[in-house]
């Protein structure tokens, strides 16, 4: 909780005027979300919010909500547990998306505190899970945010990412008697400092491998094929990131290449699919190194670690891949940061001096 006790009652106001805090700017960084624990019903109650979501699941809820309850959240829990056990932080009894985000939002508090000083305070949601959206919102309220950033930590805009985060940032407006003046923050899939931040640990990876990866895979999140049809900006903002990226590393389309994970359901999604693609440059094309990264994340979770790092390897080294390079999201990377930093204050123009 944030500390209030700065709040006064307003100067030639009533008594019984209630105290008002100190005018401030809230930044608030949202991220996707984690369960609680790794048990069934943590991972039922976050599964059912998650994939209730009608921009992930865009199916009549009729269809989807028997299937759902019946069958996915009677066998998933159990199978989503294991994974995220697998890469569970014990020590601080949370998943590394958890710390991640907690880490980036302590580095850019300082970053924005250095530049701003009280003016300005940051703190983070999860749009599935704890802490929540509402709640947070509610504690800048109540702290004197009377203008608030709300940052989508995602860099390329998608309907199942970018615009459920706001959503349920305008649902939590809603309740509020006295709402703040809000600006939301667009993609930053083309940013320069961004672009260099992941060329730059691109370059540390391969500095540091001890065998040169021959090609690197530019690994994304999917979705349905459907969306893109429909209008979703997501995939054509994945492709100038990693052309911005072959572009600032110097490299031609030999050494990099754009794929999309995650793949759920029966219908066709994003292709190619980068399970299938690593091993068919193993398979097909013989190669035995590769580095993948995952620029749509801004920190590592279930999808980078387990998905990737475990999954992912498996199909290429199955395939015939003897060295496997992940290199990490950017997550709390001083030019991570510095790049966040950046886009805060440009969203911040005429809020804080």
């Amino acid at each position: 909780m944030f500390d209030d006790s700065s709040a006064k009652r307003p100067e030639h106001a009533q008594s019984d005027h209630p105290a008002i805090p100190a005018k401030k700017t809230g930044v608030l960084l949202a991220n996707l979300g984690t369960p609680d624990n790794t048990d069934y019903w943590s991972m039922r109650r976050y599964l059912n919010e998650f994939l209730s979501d009608r921009r992930v699941i865009d199916l009549s809820p009729w269809k989807w909500q028997p299937l759902l309850q019946l069958i996915i959240l009677s066998k998933r829990p159990f199978t989503s547990g294991k994974a995220y056990k697998s890469i569970w932080n014990e020590e601080k009894g949370e998943s590394p998306l958890m710390t991640i985000t907690r880490d980036q939002t302590r580095a850019l508090a300082d970053a924005l505190h250095e530049r701003f000083g009280e003016q300005v305070m940051v703190d983070f949601c999860m749009r599935y899970g704890n802490p929540s959206t509402k709640s947070k919102l509610r504690e800048m309220v109540k702290a004197g945010c009377q203008r608030i950033l709300f940052f989508p930590l995602y860099p390329q805009y998608a309907g199942a990412t970018s615009a459920t985060a706001n959503d349920e940032f305008f649902r939590a407006l809603i309740e509020e008697t006295w709402q703040p003046t809000s600006r939301v923050v667009g993609p930053y899939f083309e940013h320069p400092l961004y672009i260099e931040a992941l060329a730059s640990s691109v370059e540390e990876a391969y500095a540091n491998a001890a065998q040169k990866p021959e090609k690197l895979i530019v690994s994304y999140h999917g979705m349905p094929q459907r969306y893109l049809m429909q209008g979703d900006p997501y995939h054509c903002q994945c492709q100038k990131t990693t052309r911005l990226l072959k572009e600032r590393l110097g490299w031609d389309d030999t050494q990099i290449g754009t794929t999309f994970q995650s793949v759920f359901g029966s219908e066709e999604w994003l292709k190619p699919y980068t399970v299938d693609e690593v091993a068919r440059l193993a398979s097909e094309q013989g190669k035995k190194r590769i580095a993948v990264i995952a620029p749509a994340f801004s920190a590592d979770c279930i999808e980078t670690l387990e998905e990737i790092n475990e999954e992912i390897r498996e199909s290429f080294e199955h395939a015939g891949g003897e060295s496997f390079t992940y290199i990490p999201c950017l997550n709390d990377q001083p030019l991570h940061i510095k790049a966040l930093s950046q886009i805060i204050e440009d969203n911040l123009q005429g809020w804080v001096s």
